[in-house]
């Protein structure tokens, strides 16, 4: 896997991810688990739907 995720890129995901999960959490509705995928991404710093469109928001070529 490459890193794909760059920085900033990687803060709004982390942001959102847990902003849909409070969500969730808060409205009792399970789709608050949906916020899962950009933490994960973030997290791992790779997001297959970035390879398939061809983004790279990292400064790393790795």
């Amino acid at each position: 896997m490459q890193i794909n995720v760059g920085g900033t890129d990687k803060i709004l995901r982390i942001v959102a991810g847990l902003a849909i999960i409070g969500w969730g959490v808060m409205s009792n509705n399970w789709l608050g688990a949906i916020g899962i995928v950009p933490l994960a991404t973030a997290l791992i710093n790779f997001c297959p739907v970035y390879t398939l469109l061809g983004f790279n928001t990292s400064k790393k070529e790795s």
